[in-house]
């Protein structure tokens, strides 16, 4: 359950934003389901969970009509993706939509129109009023968020048409994720629905959700870029975004390119890491494995070809047949905006036309532009710039009967669309930033398409493709370019139409059967499949909810996973008489992140008073060196330590250093010493550290993904050059090592007790904390005593402690070393239990019988 201590914080974000209108509220069905009859011998099998899709637009379209209920008529909106994904999701499975209204019906709110929308097209409006809806859409998301996701920083908003970053707006922004929250919580059964958000739009909705509901099944599908860690990190509340997408289940990207920033951002911004696990990327957060998935959207191939069968199209591709005939037909359709690179492939096209004068009267470029989805001064720059460069072609060029760039502004029809499609050679796309663009995709398949439309020629198609466009990878047949060099790009469409037919075939053919096999409905049962795998261990975990707004997240442990208070342990400590307390160094009771790496003299003191009780073995167990470590404990007469994780031992200051007898010869020191060396001079930041029985690559100051990467390698390299040597290469935080065989903390840890065991001193209590891969060993030896060789007694009590929410072998958790030292303080503080005395009854006469 969410903390009490967070309740509503969230809504300080937008405390100085409009209220949200607050009609009464509309009482809907948590769970919607279609009632059928009862048969008592045949128990019907449990109706699969609803979807909750949620986008910024409803799949809706809306036109005015004053004799229509609500004065618009609303229809479905079959070309959004919101809608065309219901393909892929299991029939029987209800649909939900949540989103805005269409934008002609933006002021047509009540709880009528709701009921009407929910009851006709399962569509559940959000409303926000017009100003809210303005600074939302087109302030933040449209002209500061959204040019950035584009790689482009709002350094000259005035010529550009970006926005610098403005807190007014970013909190409009929460206002309007938190009126989505609202609605989704009226509705959302969360131990049963899956809930889908699409965009970039609803960034911070997982958090408020997640705040509601901690265990709600959230799934997120970023459909525009993710940028490189550099561009994201100028974002002030890139925190903020980040935590937002790691309260979500699933999150997925077009490409890998996308989800690669997007991991290096959680990386170098967090600290977290990542894994892959049999073909899943994994990130844990806070006891959560938030899973990252690859994969384009496809096209809705129903869609398309009931397209193709109207008879609409067959005229216009008739028409479009008679137009250009003779000519050499290319085909390019974008929106209008700053990223789709029109100017540029106008430039090309005159390129084209100035190194080769016989395609001078033949080619023909069609452009059709999309209408705008936002307003601005952009907007209408891409629009000038558009039409000023194909007038000064089609002058240079153009003669009477042939004009070289042919710019369709305005709506242009499905219909029309098509016809254009199936008549031209070759597409072109020259964006220069893009999420993914389907219109390839298309293309190919109203070619394949256009025997329906009375062309039986063989099919083929040449695609010239920005390689910055997200469909790029999918496309291998592709003629990519760089869209910012013209002259390139008009080499390409020299070279697509003057290639031989069979090799556009062969490209065609290629094209046509990945993008036929991944269309949108094997996208969403992809990603649905997914969700439900990402999910499937919500119950069997506990969750509590932490932060402060948005930067709230919810910590899920295991059922027998739980933090270790002072109060838990207490009683066992003060009825025991001999215990054992192992304490890793760094990460434990020494911050990881220190520059004075020295114990304070809080810890010297705590350790010492530890020490003081004669019932207590009080032992650092670290992977430092022993002459480093002695000089820092030195304070401590009875504290013990195990050094190089254990190939050095002292059981209290005045007794001499036990080594272990299992290594003796360290001449692979002469090997591995060059190769850690030769990886430090090429990793700025990184350093070597030189045991008496190990070695030890440090890359924590390096850059993150540099040294990660480069300790895989080393990981690789010592393991080759050291494979015939008594050693063993492991790989920790931020560290590569190299140990003897045998050495390790949990080899330690059963020589401490087998010590104590034959003293007939046998711990009834022991305590081990310690924070990384190697104390895990620590925990192991005692957590699992059947695989270890020294068995503690039946009554002995075990209480292994990680520092920090993540899977350990221990069953307890710390939060950081600051509550470590507070628990160590707390026992160093408790009286050990002792008998209490006999009572003697004194009884006195006074006087005389």
């Amino acid at each position: 359950m969410p903390s009490l201590s967070c309740h509503n914080l969230l809504d300080l974000a937008a405390a100085d934003e409009v209220p949200l209108p607050s009609p009464t509220p509309l009482r809907l069905p948590r769970v919607m389901s279609v009632a059928s009859p009862a048969s008592p011998t045949s128990p019907s099998p449990p109706a699969p969970p609803r979807r909750v899709i949620v986008s910024h637009r409803l799949p809706l379209r809306a036109a005015p009509d004053p004799a229509a209920p609500f004065g618009f008529v609303f229809t479905v909106d079959s070309g959004t993706v919101a809608y065309q994904l219901r393909s892929g999701l299991p029939a029987s499975a209800p649909v939900l939509h949540i989103g805005t209204l269409p934008a002609a019906a933006a002021e047509a709110a009540s709880d009528e129109l709701s009921n009407y929308l929910l009851a006709n097209f399962s569509c559940l409006p959000v409303y926000l009023p017009s100003d809210l809806h303005h600074r939302f859409y087109h302030g933040f998301c449209k002209h500061y968020l959204w040019p950035l996701l584009h790689y482009l920083l709002p350094l000259t908003p005035s010529s550009l048409g970006g926005l610098p970053f403005q807190r007014t707006l970013y909190h409009s922004f929460l206002s309007a994720n938190r009126a989505f929250a609202d609605r989704l919580t009226e509705v959302l059964s969360p131990d049963e629905d899956l809930v889908w958000i699409h965009d970039y739009h609803l960034l911070a909705l997982p958090t408020f959700l997640r705040k509601r509901f901690p265990r709600a099944k959230v799934g997120f599908f970023l459909h525009s870029p993710f940028p490189s860690s550099e561009i994201f990190r100028t974002i002030p509340v890139r925190d903020d975004l980040v935590r937002a997408l790691l309260n979500a289940d699933l999150v997925g990207f077009h490409t890998f390119d996308y989800a690669r920033h997007f991991l290096s951002a959680c990386s170098r911004l967090l600290g977290l890491d990542y894994q892959s696990k049999r073909g899943y990327i994994g990130i844990e957060y806070y006891g959560r494995t938030v899973t990252v998935k690859i994969l384009p959207v496809g096209i809705d191939m129903g869609q398309l070809r009931s397209v193709v069968s109207a008879p609409e199209t067959g005229d216009a591709v008739r028409r479009v047949a008679e137009a250009y005939k003779g000519r050499r037909l290319m085909i390019g359709v974008d929106d209008v905006d700053l990223f789709k690179g029109i100017g540029l492939k106008f430039l090309a096209m005159e390129q084209l036309l100035v190194d080769h004068p016989e395609l001078r009267g033949r080619a023909v470029l069609v452009q059709i532009t999309n209408p705008a989805r936002s307003e601005g001064r952009d907007v209408q720059g891409v629009q000038d710039e558009a039409r000023a460069i194909s007038a000064r072609v089609n002058a240079r060029f153009g003669t009477p009967g042939y004009t070289p760039i042919v710019l369709l502004e305005g709506p242009v029809t499905p219909q029309e669309k098509a016809a254009y499609y199936a008549a031209a050679e070759c597409c072109v796309m020259s964006a220069v930033r893009d999420g993914l663009n389907r219109i390839p995709y298309i293309y190919t398949v109203l070619r394949q398409e256009s025997d329906a439309l009375g062309d039986d020629a063989p099919k083929r198609s040449v695609i010239v493709l920005s390689e910055f466009v997200g469909c790029s990878p999918s496309l291998s047949g592709a003629i990519r370019v760089n869209p910012w060099s013209v002259e390139s790009v008009a080499e390409a469409m020299n070279a697509a139409l003057r290639m031989p037919e069979a090799e556009q075939r062969l490209r065609h053919e290629k094209h046509y059967k990945y993008v036929s096999t991944h269309d949108v409905a094997y996208w969403a049962r992809s990603f649905d499949q997914d969700l439900q795998r990402a999910c499937k261990d919500h119950f069997s975990r506990r969750h509590w909810g932490i932060g402060f707004g948005m930067s709230f997240k919810v910590v899920a442990l295991g059922p027998n996973f739980r933090r270790l208070s002072v109060e838990h342990i207490l009683p066992s400590y003060r009825r025991t008489e001999n215990r054992l307390i192992l304490l890793d160094y760094d990460g434990t009771v020494m911050p990881e992140n220190s520059i004075d790496k020295a114990p304070s003299s809080e810890v010297i003191s705590v350790l010492n008073r530890l020490c003081e009780d004669p019932k207590n073995r009080v032992f650092i167990v670290s992977g430092r060196g022993k002459d480093e470590l002695s000089k820092w404990f030195a304070p401590c007469e009875k504290l013990g330590i195990a050094a190089e994780h254990g190939y050095f031992t002292r059981w209290s200051r005045g007794v001499p250093w036990e080594t272990s007898s299992l290594a003796a010869d360290f001449d692979w020191k002469k090997t591995a010493e060059p190769v850690m060396r030769l990886y430090t001079e090429a990793t700025d930041g990184s350093s070597i550290e030189h045991k008496e029985s190990a070695l030890v690559w440090h890359h924590q100051e390096a850059d993150p993904d540099f040294g990660s990467c480069q300790a895989k390698e080393l990981l690789d390299h010592l393991e080759n050059v050291l494979a015939n040597e008594p050693v063993v290469v492991k790989r920790g935080q931020h560290i590569v090592e190299v140990n003897p065989q045998g050495i390790s903390k949990g080899v330690v840890v059963e020589s401490l007790l087998s010590s104590m065991v034959k003293t007939g001193k046998a711990p009834d209590l022991v305590l081990c904390i310690g924070d990384d891969r190697s104390d895990e060993d620590m925990f192991e030896s005692i957590v699992c005593p059947s695989n270890a060789s020294v068995r503690l007694p039946a009554t002995s009590e075990v209480f292994a402690c990680t520092v920090g929410k993540k899977p350990s072998m221990a069953r307890y958790y710390l939060d950081d070393t600051v509550d470590v030292i507070k628990m160590l303080e707390g026992l160093a503080n408790a009286p050990s239990q002792r008998p209490r005395p006999a009572v003697q009854l004194r009884v006195s006469f006074e006087g005389s019988l």
